[in-house]
């Protein structure tokens, strides 16, 4: 799920933060990707309208394992 999605969804940054059962200052923490904790929360919260696809978390994971492992490769 993204967090431009999300945002837009829910409208403000605050309401996204009440959805998501965080503190606004943990909205600014988030990068691309709504925290994958949080993804299935905010899926109930909008009705199912914001879906939670595991392959992306998937696929997040393996691109960031293949950055690091290719970073130390090149040391």
């Amino acid at each position: 799920m993204l967090t431009c999605d999300a945002l837009n969804f829910f409208g403000t940054k605050t309401k996204l933060a009440k959805a998501a059962g965080v503190e606004l200052q943990s909205l600014y923490k988030w990068g691309e990707l709504v925290p994958e904790a949080r993804a299935h929360r905010l899926e109930e919260a909008s009705g199912g309208a914001l879906h939670y696809d595991k392959d992306i978390y998937d696929q997040h994971r393996k691109a960031k394992r293949l950055a690091k492992q290719t970073s130390t490769q090149g040391v």
